[in-house]
């Protein structure tokens, strides 16, 4: 109940008001930093000085996988970080000269979540050991926190924590309510002229809006009866969708790459054929680690894509 709330609000949020929506997006993305960069500057000094950063870089907790499955579990979760990447596309009809500006935002975004996200963990390595990090989880975090700036300030760094996770939210829906409307403004997928209107008063596409809305619905059930319930609704089909389809459809960029190095003539040889080879290894990097950290959850996946994308495959170049 508390999840559909969440879910309906940050709809309404994005359908009525875009404008603040996007102030929202921002305001939650500077209030997420402020935790993580008080962690990676006080955690590592506290770690330092006491020597529990170097126990933990040295310290092995499970030594029952092997190196390179516990590497690939790793870089599977670590995805997950980088999720909005993806979603950022789905505003491209948006931005001003988003062929040039869109790329540096990427490029950029990428380049500064990594960073912070590596010397936060490193202030978290530096304030709670590796075995209360992996039983506890979000737990682990939280208890990291309420070590190094005592209970009450650590509870209400961790509230700027789940702000932050509601901006996630907010910026997914931005991206999942615009998702037809991108497809729509090129004059493909299902009735263009529908999901490319505009309201009037609140300049959102409302028809791909609510499009949006009912697959975030679709994937919220899902997700329940999946992994919340005793016994899966579906069977070999059931899996986490938090996590895997982030690495699984990487499977899905292969052939968009190998279509740019085949018919990209305007690109020149370094972005038409070397940067489109690289894309090819590292999807198949994500591939490999998504199949040794989830195993035939990734062929479930994939199935459940394949249903879906299949009309659309058949019908991309009709009009209906």
């Amino acid at each position: 109940a508390i999840s559909l709330f969440f879910l309906i609000g940050s709809y309404a949020l994005n359908a009525l008001s875009p404008i603040l929506a996007g102030k929202f997006q921002v305001s939650a993305t500077f209030i997420k930093l402020i935790p993580l960069l008080l962690m990676a500057v006080v955690g590592t000094i506290f770690g330092l000085s006491n020597g529990m950063t170097v126990e933990n870089f040295t310290t092995v907790v499970d030594p029952t996988k092997s190196s390179l499955t516990a590497l690939f579990t790793a870089v599977v979760a670590t995805a997950f970080a980088y999720e909005g990447w993806i979603i950022a596309t789905s505003i491209n009809a948006e931005l001003h000269d988003a062929k040039k500006n869109l790329p540096k935002a990427l490029l950029g975004g990428t380049i500064i979540v990594m960073i912070v996200y590596i010397v936060y963990y490193i202030g978290l390595a530096g304030t709670v050991s590796n075995e209360v990090m992996m039983a506890g989880g979000q737990d682990g975090a939280k208890i990291a926190f309420e070590m190094v700036f005592s209970k009450a300030a650590g509870t209400l760094l961790f509230v700027f924590v789940i702000v932050s996770c509601l901006g996630t939210l907010n910026g997914l829906m931005l991206g999942c309510t615009r998702g037809m409307y991108s497809i729509a403004i090129r004059g493909r997928g299902p009735k263009p002229e529908i999901m490319s209107q505009i309201d009037e008063k609140t300049n959102m596409p409302t028809n791909s809006a609510i499009v949006g809305l009912l697959l975030c619905a679709f994937w919220f059930v899902f997700f329940y009866g999946a992994n919340l319930v005793a016994v899966p609704w579906f069977g070999f089909l059931s899996f986490d969708t938090s996590e895997l389809p982030i690495v699984a459809t990487y499977a899905l960029y292969i052939p968009i790459f190998a279509m740019m190095i085949a018919k990209e003539k305007d690109l020149g040889t370094f972005k038409g054929k070397v940067m489109p080879a690289v894309a090819i290894l590292g999807s198949v990097f994500m591939i490999v680690a998504a199949v040794f950290s989830h195993q035939w959850k990734v062929i479930a996946f994939l199935i459940l894509f394949a249903i879906f994308m299949l009309p659309g495959v058949l019908t991309a170049k009709k009009k209906f």
